[in-house]
């Protein structure tokens, strides 16, 4: 009998673990307390990471991303990462001709499913002050935003937002010195605008 409870507690105490990994996964995309509770506004808004994706959503905090998609079936998630210099000048916000034929294609690969949800995310390279970065690739971000509702996506399932510098592709040590082509051109990278779409069929 002693035995059998025992196991019966090593059973539950590792379920109870399994439980906690799972919680502790499926709250990976927003922010933390030391509980490990999601942090939340005084409006009783979750914080997310700067990582954060539609896919890592949870009920708690973005039921609206979850209602009416079945447990096994969230869709598919398409994610595209497009580089500044084709969809803008250099500083601008303004959608190049080539820049709309990118977005197109785009729109195209999107044509005939049901969006539930966009994040489109722009970033600059470190050249500019802060408040000129996070400017630029918020402009950026609610131009493609824009484009892609004007192909038939619907505003209200696409977050635009602007990142600045603060999430380079390049690595420390990359692209060192003053403002010069060769620099500007390592930094190529940094300036681009990320597309991530949750979409059924």
């Amino acid at each position: 009998m002693k035995n059998s409870i025992i196991s019966k507690s090593l059973i539950l105490v590792a379920a109870m673990g399994i439980a906690a990994a799972a919680i502790a996964e499926d709250k990976s995309g927003y922010v933390l307390d030391t509980r490990g509770a999601v942090v939340k506004s005084g409006y009783g808004l979750c914080w997310r990471t700067g990582y954060w994706t539609p896919s890592m959503a949870i009920a708690e905090c973005d039921p609206e991303l979850l209602r009416g998609k079945p447990a096994a079936a969230q869709g598919v998630t398409e994610k595209m990462s497009l580089s500044a210099d084709g969809l803008f000048d250099f500083g601008k916000s303004t959608l190049k001709p080539a820049g709309k034929k990118q977005l197109d294609d785009l729109a195209a690969k999107l044509k005939g499913m049901k969006v539930q949800s966009a994040v489109v995310t722009g970033h600059t390279d470190r050249f500019g002050t802060a408040k000129f970065n996070q400017a630029l690739s918020t402009k950026r971000a609610e131009t493609v935003k824009a484009y892609l509702v004007s192909k038939g996506v619907a505003k209200d399932v696409i977050k635009a937002e602007g990142k600045g510098s603060a999430m380079p592709k390049t690595t420390a040590g990359q692209c060192e010195g003053k403002k010069s082509k060769a620099v500007v051109e390592c930094l190529a990278p940094n300036r681009r605008v990320d597309v991530e779409v949750t979409a059924t069929k």
